[in-house]
């Protein structure tokens, strides 16, 4: 069942029907740097299902400017996790699947074929 409270401004753009679509949808997000970041924000709060997020570099102080995802207190650690652990603070009915690799040509179909 939906939250209707979270997501009642939604109903009146995209109604139940759509609120259910995209409860039920996925999305990859290849990246968690300067443009994965803050969209990875969006998507949670919209109620999208599932988020994968694929990154294999570690959150930089330089970068914080343009990475909103992350704090001072990620400096040094993975991308992915720090942006699921953010993620599923933001919302927690929304599942975050994690791959901490690069995307390759010998791993992009298994990957892919989730979302």
């Amino acid at each position: 069942m939906l939250d209707h409270q979270r997501y009642q401004r939604h109903y009146s753009l995209i109604g139940l029907e759509g609120q259910a679509k995209l409860k039920n949808g996925s999305v990859l997000i290849i990246g968690c740097g300067g443009v994965g970041s803050p969209v990875s924000l969006y998507l949670p709060a919209a109620g999208v299902g599932t988020i994968g997020l694929i990154d294999n570099d570690v959150v930089s102080l330089s970068n914080l400017q343009r990475q909103i995802l992350y704090t001072e207190e990620d400096v040094g650690k993975q991308k992915v996790i720090c942006a699921s652990n953010h993620l599923k603070r933001l919302n927690k009915n929304v599942e975050i699947q994690i791959y901490d690799s690069r995307l390759t040509t010998e791993n992009a179909e298994k990957i892919f074929s989730k979302y």
